[in-house]
């Protein structure tokens, strides 16, 4: 006991403080993710699953998964999710950045406004925008048809071609405000007299955008990028709520087939897998983050 005392005082004292949340850590989140790699390498299926011990086939999971197909579909429904919505989420976001980066009346209530799809909760949005793009009584058919752009309504959500349109413009329109917001915050800490100067030197609005603001907005960019990027690989509620991967694995994402072969094809194993695969890409991206957050402080 006297060791231990010792050993907390000083400096060392910073590690008690560090302790409750390490605790919670490696309970809450280091003890599934072990279980559910150990889960990966294992035979439980819905007559394994009562073994005291389950069967072991080590990397035999994640074989069937490549040789089905469905896995690559996945992912590169998940990729082509991920980068459509992060494109266009960046570029809406980061105009409407610079748009209320201005002073000017009702500025922050209509920010603020704007703030309403990030507040929405994912399901809710999801099945507003699965009425919206419904055949019959979806508003989207109801408008293009009363604009003569379309003759016969279009079945968006059961269509291999649509389905995957719908789910990404649902989601550009929840991640805007997440954009603006922090892309807003990195504005605002750029001086207002390095502008001044650049116009003094003879730079116009372009000019100064491109040699002031992009440069020192950098470290937002990329934080709100791998940001983006790792909160939309992980979807599953939205494509869930809209679709449920379909129509023929059309929108199967890496989440929702994950769900699927756990709980409705009862494959545990292989919904570990596909969860884990899933982990691996989400934590790669996690250090590519880290790195830069640590590049960008060490230049500071």
């Amino acid at each position: 006991m006297k060791a231990i005392r010792r050993y907390f005082r000083g400096g060392n004292l910073g590690y008690l403080f560090v302790l409750p949340a390490l605790i919670y850590m490696l309970t809450l989140v280091g003890y599934p993710i072990i279980s559910n790699i150990i889960l990966s390498l294992q035979d439980v299926t819905v007559k394994t699953i009562k073994l005291p011990v389950k069967p072991f086939v080590g990397l035999e999971n994640y074989q069937k998964l490549f040789e089905s197909g469905i896995l690559q579909t996945s992912i590169w429904n998940t990729l082509l999710f991920t980068v459509c919505s992060l494109v266009f989420q960046f570029l809406f976001g980061f105009a409407l950045a610079l748009f209320f980066n201005r002073n000017f009346t009702f500025m922050k209530p209509i920010r603020g406004l704007l703030m309403m799809p990030w507040m929405i909760p994912i399901t809710v949005t999801g099945l507003m925008f699965k009425f919206m793009f419904g055949t019959n009584v979806g508003i989207i058919n109801h408008a293009l048809m009363g604009m003569n752009l379309i003759q016969t309504p279009i079945e968006w959500l059961t269509q291999p071609g649509t389905a995957m349109f719908a789910l990404i413009v649902a989601n550009i329109w929840i991640g805007i405000p997440f954009n603006m917001i922090l892309l807003s915050v990195g504005l605002s800490t750029i001086p207002q007299e390095l502008h001044e100067s650049a116009s003094i030197d003879g730079a116009n609005a372009f000019q100064a955008f491109k040699a002031v603001t992009l440069p020192l907005l950098k470290p937002a960019i990329e934080s709100v990028l791998i940001l983006g990027f790792i909160y939309t690989f992980k979807v599953f509620d939205l494509v869930f709520v809209m679709t449920s991967g379909g129509p023929v694995n059309a929108t199967q994402v890496l989440s929702t087939y994950s769900y699927k072969l756990s709980f409705s094809l009862f494959k545990y194993g292989q919904g570990a897998a596909v969860a884990n695969i899933l982990f691996v890409i989400l934590m790669i991206a996690g250090i590519f983050y880290l790195k830069f957050t640590y590049a960008d402080e060490e230049s500071v």
